[in-house]
C-alpha cells in the first residue's frame, strides 16, 4: 500500500469548488499531508449550489460556505476560478499534468421535458431559473416571461417548492435575501397570480421537505392550496418510521392547504396531483398545459385518457438533473452521473458528489463522499513525479487564461456586501466580466 505521507508529495486537482469539492480537500488534507491540493472551479467564484442553488432566502442554510471558507484557508488549498474543463484545458492534460484527478462537477443540466410544445417561449429548466434568480452568470440574462396571471411548475419537490415560493414572496419578504437585483425587480413587477405545483404521484410519493412544505403556509401575500379528495386517509404500509413520521406531517399540511381560503390573498399556489404532463400548448409562447390524469397502479402510472388543461404564461420543469460528460467520459444509464465504481472512474481518475451518486441527499451527504474517495485515493494512489500546478499554470498563461484566486474571491465578495441594499447580505456581481475586471483592480 502507498504511503503518502512520506517522499515526494501527490499533486491532487479537484474539479468543482461546490460541497463536494470542499469536503473532499478537507478529507485528503487529513489522510494525505503534504499533498498539494487545487481545486478547479469554472466560475471566478467557489461554493457551487450554495452560491447559486440554495434558494436566496434560505440564508441560514447558506452559512455553510463559512466551513467551506475555513477549509480552504485553514489547508493546503489552492483556488483555481475561471477554468473550465473541456474550454480552456482538456481533461486529458490535466491528467498529464496531476497525480490525481477528483471530478466534483455536480450534475448541471435539467432532465428533458419531452412533450410537444417544450420549446416554446416562457418554457424553462429549473436549473436556468433558479440561476437567473440566484444570479449565475450563466443565466443572468433569462428574462422569464411574468407577465401573465398562471405559471405552471411541474416537479413534487423542494426544488419545486424554492420556484413557487420565490414567485409568490413580496419584496418586504425578499428584502433580507440575496436574490440577485434584476430578478427582484422582475418578480415585483410579475402579473403571476396562481401558481400550479404538478406531480405525477401523490402527497404521499412527493419529495417535500416538512420544513420548506410548512414555509409555504406562512407567505404575506400567498395562500397555498390542495385539493382535499387527493389527500389520502392514511398512510399505508412499506414506510420506514422515519418516512412515516415525515410524510405525516406532511399530510397535515396539506390538509390545511385543503381548508385554505382561496381569496385570502392575492397569489395562490395550487398543489394538484396525479397529473402526467402531455403538451404544452401555444403558437409562438406557452399559453396553457395539458395533463392526463393518472392512477398509480401496482406503483406504477396509468392514464385515464382524458385530458385538461392548466393556463399559464410561464413553464419551470423540475423533475431531475442530467451530468454533463467530461472529457467524454462515460455517463451512467440514468444520465444524471458519471459511470464509476463506489467514485473511481480508472486509475488516477475519481469522482464525488452528484457526480458521482446523482442528484440525490443534502449538502452534508458530500462529506462522506470525500471521505471515502479520499480513502481510496490513500489506499490506491501515490506520487508519480507530474509537475501539477507548475503545468497547469503554463497552459493557462499560453492560452490567455486569466483565473481567479481565493483572495480574488474575498475581493468579489467585499463588493457585493459593500453594494448591498439595507438588510440584504450581499448584491450579487452576476457578470463574469465585471468580476475578472474587479480582481484585476
Amino acid at each position: 500500500m502507498p504511503q503518502l505521507d512520506s517522499g515526494p508529495s501527490m499533486n491532487i486537482a479537484i474539479v468543482g469548488a461546490g460541497p463536494a469539492g470542499f469536503y473532499t480537500a478537507e478529507a485528503l488534507a487529513a489522510l494525505c499531508p503534504g499533498c498539494e491540493l487545487d481545486l478547479i472551479e469554472r466560475l471566478p467564484t467557489p461554493y457551487g449550489l450554495i452560491r447559486s442553488g440554495v434558494a436566496p432566502d434560505h440564508q441560514t442554510t447558506k452559512t455553510i460556505q463559512q466551513t467551506f471558507e475555513r477549509i480552504a484557508q485553514s489547508i493546503n488549498l489552492r483556488f483555481i476560478g475561471n477554468v473550465e474543463i473541456d474550454r480552456d484545458i482538456s481533461l486529458a492534460e490535466l491528467r498529464d499534468a496531476y497525480d490525481v484527478v477528483v471530478l466534483s462537477c455536480g450534475a448541471p443540466h435539467d432532465a428533458p421535458l419531452d412533450i410537444p410544445g417544450h420549446k416554446l417561449r416562457g418554457v424553462y429548466g429549473a436549473t436556468a431559473f433558479v440561476g437567473w434568480y440566484n444570479g449565475h452568470p450563466d443565466y443572468a440574462e433569462l428574462a422569464p416571461l411574468l407577465d401573465s396571471p398562471g405559471a405552471v411548475i411541474i416537479g413534487n419537490g423542494n426544488v419545486a417548492i424554492d420556484v413557487a415560493r420565490i414567485l409568490a414572496k413580496s419584496v418586504a419578504e425578499l428584502a433580507s435575501s440575496d436574490i440577485a437585483a434584476h430578478a427582484m425587480r422582475a418578480i415585483a413587477a410579475s402579473r403571476i397570480g396562481d401558481i400550479h405545483i404538478m406531480g405525477r404521484r401523490g402527497p404521499i410519493e412527493a419529495k417535500f421537505t416538512n420544513v420548506e412544505l410548512r414555509e409555504l403556509g406562512e407567505l404575506e401575500e400567498a395562500v397555498a392550496l390542495a385539493q382535499p379528495d387527493q389527500i389520502p386517509g392514511a398512510l399505508g404500509d412499506g414506510l420506514s418510521p422515519r418516512e412515516r413520521r415525515e410524510k405525516a406531517k406532511n399530510l397535515e399540511c396539506f390538509r390545511l392547504f385543503a381548508a385554505a381560503d382561496a381569496a385570502a390573498h392575492r397569489r395562490r399556489i395550487r398543489f394538484q396531483f396525479y397529473a402526467r404532463p402531455v403538451a404544452i400548448l401555444g403558437a409562438e409562447r406557452v399559453q396553457a398545459v395539458r395533463f392526463e390524469p393518472v392512477r398509480i397502479d401496482a406503483g406504477r402510472v396509468a392514464g385515464h385518457g382524458q385530458t385538461f388543461d392548466v393556463p399559464c404564461g410561464l413553464l419551470v420543469s423540475a423533475i431531475g438533473y442530467r451530468i454533463r460528460a467530461l472529457g467524454g467520459l462515460p455517463v451512467a444509464e440514468t444520465g444524471d452521473r458519471l459511470a464509476n465504481a463506489a467514485g473511481k472512474i480508472t486509475a488516477g481518475l475519481y469522482v464525488v458528489g452528484w457526480a458521482k451518486r446523482g442528484p440525490s441527499g443534502k449538502i452534508g451527504t458530500n462529506r462522506g463522499d470525500g471521505e471515502d474517495v479520499a480513502q481510496r485515493i490513500k489506499a490506491e494512489e501515490s506520487a508519480a513525479g507530474k509537475p501539477g500546478f507548475a503545468a497547469l499554470e503554463a497552459m493557462l498563461r499560453r492560452r490567455g487564461v486569466h483565473w481567479s484566486s481565493f483572495t480574488d474571491w474575498k475581493t468579489i465578495e467585499a463588493a457585493e456586501i459593500a453594494a448591498a441594499p439595507a438588510g440584504a447580505p450581499r448584491r450579487k456581481l452576476v457578470r463574469v466580466d465585471e468580476m475578472l475586471a474587479l480582481c484585476a483592480k
